[in-house]
């Protein structure tokens, strides 16, 4: 039998090789189930501002039920946009948002998750827009059982790996196997890109990377080495590369490295290029890593957000009110949400003993001039 710690190693090699080769994240996904303890996986873009969603990579789910899920039952999911709003990386399950047994009182449970013998899911938001999140998400059916604490530890433990991948699988087009090409496409992206080589040696800097080199202010180069600018940085950047190096892709360095600067928040992410399909990446500069850095720009958040948080309100509060904006009367809001009118008032109740409001006509006021800076 495989060893927990091989299965990881395993699955945290295979992540990192479907950011280059988009047909292996459904395996990817699968070895994630197996080591989680879950039956399917999804890897997923959603929007809260339209209300859309754009599945990107399944295991195990069937192309039906896919299909009615984003026509009709996404808007019946009592879990968004609350999920949506959680911080990039932090592991959560559908049950920390909707009681397993208020769940199943919903359509949703009874029409799309029961017939596929769906009990619960794990998820993470893996980045985090003002108004979108790209998340993966292990889904637990019932002979699963509920997510329990040691599939939450075994989830959190790839997660960040996912992260990883999911921005540099947006860098390479592995299609594309020429150096000429690769050379052209990492000049085209934002991110600042330098694949290096042993001992630091720099081997290619995309345009956006020799710009960053010329101001000096976060990495620099000497005597075509590759170094931080700030003494602590410079530490954890030579760890991740002697990591790369020696052909360590499961080591994790302690994720983003972050680099001290007066002009914003920038952080840098090592990519190993010496295991699995990433060495034809790495082959064609003689490299055994890639170095991607990012500015983190953190936005405010939608006043929906916001006021999710200032009155702690639940996910299903948080439903209630989006759903206030678009229709008036228990009728239409317990038809709208997939929920009986006795529900719908229970909610109802709450979110006006919380928000301090006593009738819809004033909740829709208060969240239409809501701003997050605004304080009660």
């Amino acid at each position: 039998m495989i060893s927990d710690a091989a299965l990881l190693s395993e699955l945290i090699g295979l992540i990192y090789d479907a950011a280059l080769d988009p047909a292996l994240w459904p395996r990817a996904l699968e070895q994630a189930c197996l080591f989680v303890g879950g039956s399917s996986g999804a890897l997923f873009w959603h929007d809260a501002s339209t209300e859309q969603t754009t599945v990107l990579h399944l295991f195990n789910e069937e192309p039906g039920y896919t299909k009615l899920y984003l026509e009709k039952y996404l808007a019946l999911n009592p879990c968004f946009p609350a999920a949506a709003f959680c911080e990039a990386g932090l592991v959560y399950a559908s049950t920390d948002f909707v009681p397993f047994e208020e769940m199943v009182a919903t359509r949703f449970y009874e029409e799309w998750m029961k017939p596929q013998g769906m009990i619960d899911a794990l998820g993470s938001n893996l980045e985090k827009g003002a108004t979108h999140s790209s998340t993966v998400s292990v889904r637990m059916h019932e002979k699963d059982g509920f997510a329990d604490v040691d599939a939450r530890r075994r989830f959190a433990l790839i997660v960040p790996h996912f992260q990883r991948a999911v921005s540099i699988g947006r860098l390479f087009d592995q299609n594309r196997a020429t150096q000429a090409v690769l050379t052209q496409t990492l000049d085209s992206v934002t991110a600042a890109v330098f694949l290096v080589g042993p001992n630091g040696r720099l081997a290619f800097t995309n345009a956006p990377g020799r710009v960053m080199l010329d101001e000096a202010a976060l990495l620099t180069e000497r005597n075509g080495t590759l170094f931080a600018a700030a003494l602590d940085a410079q530490r954890a950047l030579r760890e991740a590369l002697v990591a790369a190096e020696n052909g360590n892709a499961a080591t994790d360095s302690g994720g983003p490295i972050p680099l001290a600067t007066s002009q914003g928040r920038w952080f840098a992410n090592v990519l190993p290029l010496t295991s699995g399909d990433r060495r034809r990446t790495g082959a064609l500069h003689s490299a055994v890593a890639a170095v991607f850095v990012r500015k983190a720009s953190p936005a405010s958040p939608p006043p929906l957000e916001a006021l999710a948080k200032l009155y702690r309100l639940t996910a299903s509060e948080v439903r209630l009110i989006e759903a206030v904006m678009k229709v008036s009367g228990v009728k239409a809001l317990a038809g709208l949400l997939g929920l009986t009118q006795a529900t719908v008032k229970t909610h109802l109740h709450n979110v006006f003993r919380k928000t301090g409001t006593a009738r819809q006509s004033e909740l829709v006021k208060l969240i239409a001039g809501f701003h997050p800076s605004k304080r009660p």
